[in-house]
Order: structure tokens, then sequence, then C-alpha cells
């Protein structure tokens, strides 16, 4: 039982020596649930903005080794499984600045749509593309998170469009494009896996809805209780 489940958990020695020590798979599996649903509630709780900071630079502060042995294992449409791919996603923008707002400016004519739900600056450049993936981790702490995963996910099918439409612009007409070079498979391969990576994070936009749905409902206040006497059966909005 945690006693502030309030408290931003930040990932400190007791959560890492929790998935590190290998072990059984299953516990493994829920202590990377459950440091990722801490992480998530902790941060939502909190007015501070530098609250909100510090879980956007999170892989800056632990590193990206340190989320990967704590989610990387973890199912794909899962909370735990949908952070470790938006800090992916935002250590490779911070990185490669110029490559990401390239390939999303090439792609945004592909998926006009999907532009507009990432939200990314107009023109697309490289400070533009890296204050859109801080502001959508932001919404993991400020925003509706499954919007926040979609949001990802939007980003990451224009990029995966404007990634494979250079590859295929820069590939000669009558030879095989080597495999290193920029439209070889390689890019090709890698837009493909950023397709499935805006797969994942949708679904697990889709497993946040539906368990907020699951989830019982207060009832309204002054309402009165149903006590089940009634011999109504098509009374109430749960009837059918």
């Amino acid at each position: 039982m945690v006693d502030h489940p309030r408290r931003p958990a930040y990932l400190g020695p007791a959560a890492l020596d929790a998935v590190r020590g290998g072990g059984d798979p299953a516990l493994r599996e829920e202590a990377a649930q459950t440091t990722a649903r801490l992480l998530v509630e902790g941060a939502r709780g909190s007015d501070d903005e530098l609250v909100a900071s510090r879980l956007v630079g999170l892989a800056d502060e632990h590193g990206l080794e340190v989320l990967s042995s704590l989610w990387s294992d973890a199912p794909p449409e899962s909370l735990a499984g949908a952070l470790w791919r938006l800090f992916v996603l935002r250590q490779w923008v911070h990185a490669d600045p110029l490559g990401a707002a390239r390939e999303f400016a090439e792609g945004r004519s592909s998926a006009p749509v999907m532009e507009v739900v990432a939200g990314v600056g107009d023109p697309p450049g490289p400070d533009e593309v890296r204050l859109s993936v801080d502001a959508v981790l932001r919404g993991v702490a400020r925003g509706d998170v499954a919007t926040t995963f979609e949001r990802a996910a939007a980003f990451a099918r224009v990029v995966a469009a404007g990634r494979a439409a250079l590859a295929a612009r820069s590939a000669p007409v009558h030879e095989a494009p080597s495999p290193g070079a920029p439209g070889g498979p390689a890019a090709t391969l890698s837009a493909v896996r950023l397709v499935r990576t805006a797969e994942h994070l949708e679904g697990a936009a889709r497993q946040l809805r539906l368990e907020r749905l699951a989830q019982p409902r207060p009832p309204a206040r002054g309402a009165p209780e149903d006590t089940g006497s009634g011999d109504d059966e098509t009374s109430g909005p749960d009837r059918g």
C-alpha cells in the first residue's frame, strides 16, 4: 500500500531495484505498471509546474537506459509501454531535431489530419518539433493522458510518412539502394516501425478510455438510492 499516492514518483532506488533485479516476469510487469501509474498520478496531483517539467525531462535526468529497464518490456498498449514510447520519441527528436523537422515537413502533405492533431508549429523547424514533443509529454501531467498518446501517435505517423517519402525519392530507379543509404531498406523499415509505434500509442489511448468507462460512477448528490425493489425494468439509463 502506498501512503502518499499523489506524491510524484521520480524513480528512486526502490522503484529501480524492483525491476532491475530480474526474477519473476509477472513481478517485473507489476512493478513497471505501478511505477508508471504512480509517476503519472503524482505529476497530475501536483500544481507545481516544476513537477511537470521534471516529468518531461525524466530521460534527461535518469537516462533512457534506466527507463528502458523499467518499461521497455511492458505490453505496448499499457500505460508503462506507452510512456516508454513517448520518451523514446522525445529523445530522438531532441537528438536529431533537423532530421525530425525535415521528415515531419515532408510527411504533413500526406497526412494533413494527423498534422493538425500533432500540433507542430508552422513551419515545422527544429525548434518547433522540439517544443511540440515537450508539449505533448507535458500533457501526461496537465492534459488528458489518452489525448496525449493520440497526439504523439499523430506526430509519429506524419514523420513516418515523410521518412518513407524521402526514402523512396532518394532511391535510384535503375538500381537497388544499399542497406545503409538514406533511401535504402533501413529507412523504409524504420518508417514501418514508427507506424507500429503510432498504433501502439493509439491502442493505449483506447485502453485508457475503456478503463475510464468501466470505473463505477458515484451517485449524484441528492439522488435517491436505487433499492432495486422497483418493478419497472425499462427505467434508468442502464436498462435495456
